[in-house]
């Protein structure tokens, strides 16, 4: 993913908690903005399609990227069927998603991204190629998934190049910390994965530390998530001489 200049953000944004907000939703974001310029193609197809795949979800007290906290997502209601379930925590424009859901039809893969022009070009690139396993919570990962999904729902999860945060004053505003880890934790299947994937070094060891801290997960694999595509964000990466690192943890 691009870094926090870009108009398509990784995740970037200002600490604190916005005003009136309650003290249980506070948390130092990780993305900048919702918004962001929409070409018209991208718009149409989030008029169009949204209503079929992106979950309309009652809001906390902290507005629009919240989900109230009593709020419990009706997997088989939601899908149409009970699968497996796969998480991913800010699917972006949508390549690994599009990929891991035509790949894998017997899975449900969910997407928890706050970006909606993210939302919207994957869904016009669905838009000639319906996935029926696929939907969006349009939220902070970090809020919804601490409360919307039963403990154990998922199968995986997927985070895929969240934003490094490069800088040492920002560090504190990675994703991945002990609370996030705590919460995947908690979503996952006994035994099942969290596949995360970066192309910063420093990133990759802030990674390590974190999760070699939490005796509750395994490391099952280095190797490239098997249904992680190559995208654009991974070129720019090996183009600018960084090593693209794949880490696989079992809960």
């Amino acid at each position: 993913m691009t870094a926090p200049t870009s108009p398509e953000p990784r995740g970037s944004g200002d600490p604190g908690r916005a005003a009136g907000t309650s003290p249980h939703l506070s948390r130092t974001r990780s993305f900048s903005r919702r918004g962001g310029r929409m070409p018209q193609g991208h718009r149409t197809a989030y008029e169009h399609l949204a209503g079929r795949y992106v979950v309309d979800v009652p809001r906390g007290a902290g507005g629009v990227t919240t989900v109230d906290p009593d709020f419990r997502l009706d997997l088989p209601g939601t899908f149409g069927r009970q699968a497996p379930l796969v998480v991913e925590v800010g699917s972006g424009s949508g390549d690994a998603l599009r990929a891991g859901a035509q790949a894998r039809p017997d899975w449900d893969v969910l997407a928890v991204e706050v970006w909606r022009p993210g939302i919207a070009q994957t869904l016009a690139r669905m838009g000639e190629h319906p996935l029926p396993n696929v939907r969006f919570v349009e939220a902070d990962a970090c809020l919804a998934l601490s409360t919307m999904l039963e403990a154990g729902a998922a199968h995986e999860v997927w985070t895929f190049f969240p934003d490094p945060w490069p800088k040492a004053r920002h560090h504190k505003r990675r994703l991945i910390q002990p609370a996030f880890v705590d919460t995947v934790h908690r979503l996952l299947e006994p035994g099942g994965l969290w596949r995360i994937a970066t192309d910063w070094s420093d990133y990759a060891a802030h990674l390590r530390e974190v999760m070699a801290a939490d005796s509750r997960w395994t490391l099952a694999s280095t190797g490239r998530a098997p249904l992680r595509p190559r995208t654009r964000f991974e070129l720019k990466g090996l183009a600018a001489g960084r090593e693209i690192v794949d880490l696989a943890y079992r809960a």
